[in-house]
């Protein structure tokens, strides 16, 4: 399996991620021939080889003539209608998702009204789209990243001057491990928080692989204190099962009313929870309780101690790390008597593989079609097989 590591030194934006993923080995030619499958016109792309500092990395320039307006909706409809490849169609659209529901969030509006400058617009589509082509030209199925550098200062914008880092990058960052810098420049863009926001699996330290190539995306800002470049590490993953430092939140509650568990799990899961679980047991003074235990990353730590001692009648939560050995996964749509459906396929460490139905899609299919949810897993893995 090939992994990806975003070495986010000196921050990331959309055209350095591109720029990193094509010095990766991804051939220009194919790049281009494949955007040409999205149903818009008049653009141009363009790489260089540019130095920063003493390195050197490809620089991805894109050209756009005239273009109408377009809001969220409207690029949506273009991903839609477009030739790309099901998996880059899925990939671009998550994320550029994402982007639309930070900046509606910035702006106060509905993602899909949210209004994408006529030059930018045709930027991010295709930064967005490039960037899902050469993931799947790579065979990248995962992808990690550092920390993420934050800039400084004010930046002037077709919404007026705001402050770095822009209010929808703050947003998309949410719960990702970030550190400040003295530099006055825009270090993360919003479609490159949007991209690490949609793919990343963690943040942290460079996971166990082994070393394949690297490749070095240079930023269109010549500043080479530190050097404007994303680097990114491609690898492979020799091992079927993966392992990865987690944390464990847990606390006692012996005095809250039991109908506020449901909520507290939703925003746990919300803010991005792995796993939230509640367990019947004898408290002190054997006062009947209940013990809270929430899978995290660890960079959710504080807000999602914030959710547990906010929502919770608890005095104190206890976290612990934790080592969770798993299995490679990924979601696929296969076609049932039902039509369509997601579920999840997982590889084992024998070589083969489980395919495991998705409960959402198969309570959706049993209220639709009146046929019982046992026999909608069934009949959906019947047809897998």
């Amino acid at each position: 399996m090939n992994i990806a590591y975003f070495d986010c030194f000196s921050g990331v934006s959309g055209d350095m991620a591109l720029g990193a993923l094509i010095d990766l080995g991804v051939p220009v030619e194919a790049l281009i021939s494949a955007m040409k499958q999205i149903p818009i016109e008049n653009w141009s792309i363009e790489t260089r080889r540019e130095l920063r500092g003493a390195i050197e990395g490809t620089r991805v320039i894109i050209t756009a003539g005239e273009q109408p307006h377009r809001k969220f909706s409207d690029i949506e409809a273009i991903f839609n209608r477009s030739g790309l490849a099901p998996k880059v169609r899925e990939i671009s659209l998550a994320i550029f998702k994402r982007l639309a529901d930070a900046e509606g969030q910035a702006h106060g509006i509905p993602s899909g009204d949210v209004h994408f400058h006529e030059t930018g617009a045709v930027d991010s589509i295709l930064d967005i789209a490039g960037v899902a082509f050469c993931l799947e030209y790579l065979k990248i199925e995962k992808i990690f990243a550092s920390p993420v550098p934050l800039g400084r200062g004010l930046v002037k914008t077709a919404h007026g001057t705001i402050p770095l880092p822009a209010p929808a990058t703050s947003i998309l960052l949410s719960g990702v491990p970030v550190y400040g810098s003295v530099s006055e420049r825009e270090f993360v863009t919003p479609t490159g928080a949007a991209i690490l926001a949609a793919m990343a699996q963690s943040f942290g330290p460079i996971p166990p692989m082994t070393l394949i190539s690297t490749g070095y995306g240079a930023g269109a800002d010549p500043a080479n204190e530190p050097p404007n470049l994303l680097r990114v590490w491609l690898g492979r993953d020799k091992s079927a099962l993966a392992a990865r430092n987690l944390l464990v939140i847990e606390t006692n509650i012996d005095d809250m009313n039991p109908e506020l568990y449901n909520y507290v799990s939703e925003k746990l899961f919300a803010l991005g929870a792995l796993d939230v679980g509640f367990a019947p047991f004898q408290m002190k003074k054997n006062r009947p309780g209940v013990l809270l235990r929430v899978l995290i990353e660890p960079a959710m730590e504080t807000a999602a101690a914030e959710i547990i001692l906010t929502e919770t009648t608890t005095l104190g939560i206890r976290v612990q790390e934790v080592r969770r050995i798993e299995l490679p996964r990924e979601q696929k749509t296969i076609s049932t008597v039902f039509g369509p459906c997601k579920v999840k396929c997982v590889a084992l460490p024998n070589g083969n593989r489980r395919l495991i139905p998705e409960y959402e899609e198969c309570r959706r299919i049993a209220a639709e079609t009146g046929t019982p949810l046992p026999d909608v897993y069934s009949l959906i893995l019947r047809n897998a097989e």
